[in-house]
This record gives C-alpha cells, structure tokens and sequence, in this order.
C-alpha cells in the first residue's frame, strides 16, 4: 500500500496531494477539484480532523459566520473583493469576464447543461454528470441561457 508523500488522482479527476499512511490519507494533505477549489485538511486515517475549503476565486468557506451570499448582501466574491464596475456595466457571475455558453446551453455555475441531452460538463467540456429531474427543473428556471440578451449598455468613452 502506498506510504509517505504522494499524488493520488481519483476517478472523477479530484488529485489528493499529501501524506499517505497504509494506502490512507493521513498527515498533511489537500483534495483537489478539478474545476477549481480544494480542501486542505489534516488527515487520520483516511478521515479530515481539520480542514478548510477554499473556492478557485479564493473564498474561503466558513463553518461560522459565514457572510457571503447570505440574503442581505447578493454581491459575489470578486465585487467584495476587487470592488464593484463602474455604473452601466453589469457582473453576471462571480467570474470575470463570464464564461461564454455553448449555443443551446446554460451556465449552471460549476460547468453547462445541454437540455437535450441533460449532461453537465465542466468549463474545459469534459462529463461532469447527469442531470435529473429536479436539476434539469432547477437550471432551466434559474441560470444563465446562450441566448439572453442582457440590458446593458456599451459602456460610454
């Protein structure tokens, strides 16, 4: 069984980084999504002990307190951070510029969905799942589509 520092990629493309004890997590280590995002935690036998999960953007989430998107303040991540644009120029998603959807598809937040055929794939288009009923329900109500045209404007020299 694999011991001591190593690089382990799973199925599904998350790549475990760290330390490694009778072919268990166990030390030091991090999971790392392959969209983006991972958790660095402090392992014992293959459980976290301790650990904390940082998103692509570099938000930290927060077991406590946790203040961003809470109902009161909608900004994302990158307009608390970096500030918001200036009037007239709109943020659509916490990723800046916005990823452009495939002709037919909507951004679902972690890849797009294709409504025909129900399958979400990440942003580089490789398989990320099937969509079932209530998520195929839940995207065609709440997501970014191809075809939106949006209000704003050309921004004025």
């Amino acid at each position: 069984r694999m011991e001591g520092f190593g690089y382990y990629t799973l199925p599904m493309g998350t790549e475990y980084r760290g330390s490694l004890w009778d072919g268990m997590f166990h030390g030091q280590g991090e999971l790392r999504r392959p969209t983006g995002g991972a958790y660095r935690a402090l392992w014992d036998r293959g459980l976290p002990t301790q650990g904390k999960y940082t998103f692509t953007d570099g938000l930290e989430f927060e077991v406590e307190k946790w203040l961003y998107c809470d109902g009161y303040d909608r900004r994302f991540y990158t307009e608390i951070s970096s500030g918001f644009k200036p009037p007239g120029i709109a943020q659509f998603t916490n990723l800046d510029p916005p990823k452009i959807i495939p002709k037919g598809c909507y951004d679902c937040g972690d890849g797009f969905y294709n409504p025909k055929t129900r399958i979400v794939v990440d942003y580089k288009r490789k398989f990320l799942r099937n969509a079932d009923d209530d998520e195929h329900e839940w995207i065609l109500r709440t997501c970014r589509k191809a075809w939106d045209l949006t209000a704003e404007e050309e921004p004025k020299p």
